[in-house]
């Protein structure tokens, strides 16, 4: 496990390599979809700096941010992996992380502006990792959408209503 620290130094992102497995500490920006695009457009209109947020060596997490907390989108939708080269290029991003596979083209772009793409896991790989015994119990043909009884260990989870309170509130 690699330690990072961000904001990330050039040199930092040059040492990297596919299949490095990396500990991330420190800021990261959250956007998708919405966000994305109009990062862009203000890099590209010149009018970011107004906003006094530096994005140089950072970490562009492809996430929204509820209460119950983050986890990644695809990051090969037209609006996010359409950000990746203004990010890079104009905004200094070092760092794309989300899930999913990108474009060849967006890979040999992320080489020629010394930034990576990085993956993390969602929550669905992990959950498998914790799933010991899976038994579909009724309604076979149903596929994927039967009840099924499955033996876990270690589920995490977030209490998100009780005693008249909700998280989303």
């Amino acid at each position: 496990m690699i330690e990072l620290t961000t904001p990330f130094s050039e040199g930092t992102i040059s040492q990297l390599k596919v299949g490095d497995v990396v500990s991330i500490t420190g800021d990261i920006f959250c956007g998708r979809d919405a966000v994305l695009p109009r990062i862009c457009k203000e890099l590209e209109d010149g009018t970011w700096e107004k906003r006094g947020i530096d994005l140089q060596g950072g970490v562009i997490f492809h996430t929204a941010v509820s209460p119950a907390g983050v986890g990644p989108t695809s990051s090969n939708k037209l609006e996010i992996e359409g950000s990746f080269e203004i990010l890079s290029k104009l905004g200094g991003i070092k760092m794309h992380l989300g899930k999913g596979a990108i474009k060849p083209e967006t890979v040999k772009m992320l080489a020629e502006n010394n930034a990576v793409f990085s993956i993390i896991p969602p929550v669905t790989a992990l959950l498998e990792s914790q799933t010991l015994e899976r038994e579909c119990v009724a309604w076979p043909e149903l596929g994927m959408e039967a009840l099924f009884r499955i033996k876990v260990e270690n589920y995490q989870a977030i209490i998100a209503a009780a005693k008249g309170r909700s998280i989303y509130e």
